[in-house]
């Protein structure tokens, strides 16, 4: 088989379910590995009969490799990004992309210098039933004119921040739980509604003290179509992760975690009741397929979705929402993509 030679660091945590998902490919070999953690990097390289290295810098120059798979913390995605670019190999990263409009910058002007594809670990949304199912409701008119929508991605884990963890620092997690999640969330936004253009949004960081990360992120959205909707992101709650759309015909609600649809057709007169809507079998992540392409891309010289664009537009709404709180404004995206 024609498989494709990668370097990996953060290989444990999500690491080890993204190497699980480049074997499932059938595409990749990773050949070697890096991590700051020995027990883990000893741990990888046995599951993965690759080199281990501790240095990234020393991993870059081993010879054979074809690409570089990045798995850490997203604090260091934008510089181990660029160092793997310069040193000539195409890169798959996970979300967030990076953790400034500066980083997107550098990132833009070294792929642009490079001409080496970018992968992002985001959803490949063409290949999730779900949304495509809400594409379906949306483009035959069955919802109507779509009025808004509301979207919450929320779960506890920002009680779980240990002190010191990069999770729990302002400049590093900008936004919290809207910068961890909820770049997922406006990935698929974006793919169903078109670009955001601009941004309003309140802020709360006191419902957890140990952090200095936002607690609470109440945003709203407007598109380039004119849309507008809201997105809540909540670090301190139980999960939730929903998806509501609101059309002049019915409203269409879907749970993004576990793959649930329900339709309430609007009458006139009468409390619409909600009813199920069969689905086909949910694939939520679908990584396989970013990472296909990611391959592809790689081997064609063809665009991949999701690409560098793609990870740009999820984390440039986040870093306007913490703006847009700060300064007690509505910001507009074409002030930050002037400085990107």
């Amino acid at each position: 088989m024609n498989l494709m030679n990668v370097g990996m660091v953060g290989v444990m945590n999500f690491g080890r379910v993204r190497r699980s998902r480049l074997r499932e490919t059938g595409l990749f070999r990773v050949a070697v590995v890096c991590d700051r953690n020995p027990a883990w990097l000893a741990t990888a390289a046995g599951e993965e009969n690759a080199q281990p290295y501790s240095d990234f810098d020393a991993l870059l120059k081993h010879p054979g490799l074809e690409g570089i798979v990045i798995s850490t913390g997203a604090d260091s995605h934008a510089a181990l990004s660029v160092a793997a670019l310069r040193a000539g190999l195409p890169v798959f990263v996970e979300k967030p992309l990076c953790t400034s409009v500066a980083e997107i910058a550098e990132l833009r002007r070294v792929q642009r210098e490079t001409g080496l594809a970018v992968g992002v670990g985001h959803n490949h949304c063409p290949s999730d039933n779900l949304l495509q199912l809400a594409r379906d409701y949306i483009t035959t008119g069955k919802l109507g004119v779509v009025a808004a929508y509301e979207e919450n991605s929320s779960h506890s884990g920002g009680l779980e921040i240990k002190p010191g963890d990069w999770r729990g620092l302002a400049d590093r997690n900008p936004g919290g739980m809207l910068f961890q999640c909820g770049v997922h969330a406006l990935h698929r936004l974006n793919w169903l509604f078109g670009p955001v253009t601009a941004v309003q949004a309140m802020l709360r960081y006191d419902a957890n003290p140990v952090t200095q990360t936002a607690d609470v992120a109440n945003v709203l959205l407007r598109h380039e179509s004119g849309l507008v909707g809201t997105l809540n992101c909540y670090h301190v709650t139980a999960y939730c992760h929903e998806l509501r759309i609101f059309g002049t015909a019915g409203n269409l609600y879907l749970d993004t975690h576990t793959g649930t649809a329900w339709f309430q057709e609007r009458r006139r007169g009468a409390t619409e009741e909600r009813v199920p809507v069969s689905i086909q079998t949910h694939t939520p992540h679908a990584g396989d397929l970013s990472l296909t392409e990611w391959h592809r891309a790689i081997r064609s010289g063809q665009p991949n979705y999701p690409g560098l664009a793609d990870g740009a537009y999820a984390v440039l709404p986040v870093f306007a929402a913490v703006l847009a709180a700060k300064n007690r404004r509505e910001m507009l995206l074409q002030e930050l993509e002037n400085k990107a």
